[in-house]
């Protein structure tokens, strides 16, 4: 597996922030094009398609695997490497997964498989932060319910069969105030404190756990100086919930705290940046029944959760779809993010029989 991981640390050293993917994309699409891909394309999303074709005698698959990460186009993506993993920003999230595509279609070539269906491979954009899953809504809008099956790929994930999307909604709230002087203007309401008085509100607001559902706000500011009286602030809320009844009920609570933070000389506004609907399929489903064969013959004891993934998107629209992992690893989304690198001949062993079995013994 030393080509896959050489091909991992290649993706990872090309910048990729949100919104910002082409140049890793397009590396991306040379990897179709050497690859022998059929009908490479780039889409209006950036995204980056590419067909292994099958037999003509099934439903395709949709194999797609995120090109951004977290990380800001400036952050040090230097590599350490050591016999048991590989450790740098974005390795795990998400070039692993994304090497593992041309990998994966080259073991088939290499066995002689051709599929029942075609196989279409993408590298999708927009998965991370506020991308909102926009890559992933133009792969869906595209092949709709055609696919026998969406596979999303992510790097760190061996092990788990994600088949549960992870509802999730996001606010920007805005506080604006006259300001003014912190000496000559005191008693004028600062927008910072009214921030911070809505803020409180919203974190003492008692939240189930079962379903479990959570609210965190995640970035903060405001103010031009310590002796200013603060006429803009803002903060950005991430509210998620295993049930999307729940995630709707905090919305409903949290739109009604911020309509009556509003007064006659303080305005607050809250803008939805981001949604990511909820989904699943049964644990019987025989997708989830295969992905566990093909974890339990590598000799991994399978593990079904939810998260939020692109497989998000089929799933809220009712079509077949999974998240399954290349290896194993930690500290994602930190600059101390690894992967394991013994698991991930099992890994990709995994991907194959998954593959080579999704369409019976055809």
């Amino acid at each position: 597996m030393e080509n896959l991981l050489d091909l991992a640390i290649a993706i990872q050293q090309i910048p990729a922030p949100t919104f910002d993917e082409k140049k890793r994309g397009e590396f991306v699409r040379q990897l179709f094009v050497k690859e022998r891909l059929d009908e490479i394309s780039v889409d209006d999303a950036g995204n980056i398609y590419g067909k292994y074709p099958g037999k003509g005698m099934g439903a395709p698959l949709v194999i797609c695997a995120h090109l951004d990460t977290v990380f800001p186009a400036q952050t040090d993506l230097r590599i350490t490497r050591d016999p048991n993993r590989i450790t740098g920003p974005g390795i795990g999230d998400n070039s692993l997964a994304v090497a593992a595509m041309p990998i994966l279609i080259g073991m088939l070539r290499e066995k002689n498989i051709q599929p029942l269906g075609d196989i279409w491979l993408v590298a999708t954009t927009g998965e991370e932060g506020l991308g909102n899953l926009r890559g992933m809504r133009a792969v869906v809008d595209r092949f709709e319910d055609s696919p026998i099956a969406y596979l999303a790929l992510e790097g760190m994930a061996l092990g788990y069969i994600y088949h549960r999307a992870l509802g999730v909604c996001r606010y920007r709230i805005s506080v604006s105030t006259e300001g003014g002087h912190s000496w000559g203007n005191y008693g004028t309401p600062s927008a910072i404190h009214e921030l911070a008085a809505l803020i409180n509100k919203l974190t003492v607001l008692e939240l189930p756990t079962d379903p479990r559902t959570t609210l965190n706000i995640g970035t903060i500011s405001g103010g031009i100086s310590v002796n200013t009286i603060a006429a803009e602030a803002s903060c950005e809320l991430d509210l998620r919930s295993e049930s999307a009844k729940a995630l709707a009920e905090l919305v409903r609570e949290v739109l009604t705290l911020i309509a009556s933070a509003t007064q006659p000389n303080i305005k607050v506004v809250a803008e939805e940046i981001g949604s990511r609907p909820a989904g699943e399929i049964s644990e019987s489903h025989p997708l989830v029944k295969l992905a566990e064969q093909s974890l339990v013959e590598q000799g991994i004891e399978p593990v079904l959760v939810i998260s939020s993934t692109d497989a998000n998107i089929p799933l809220s629209r009712g079509y077949p779809a999974i998240c399954l992992g290349v290896s194993t690893g930690g500290g994602a989304h930190t600059s101390q993010e690894y992967i394991d690198t013994a698991p991930v001949a099992q890994g990709m062993a995994q991907l194959f029989c998954f593959v080579e079995n999704l369409w019976g013994n055809g």
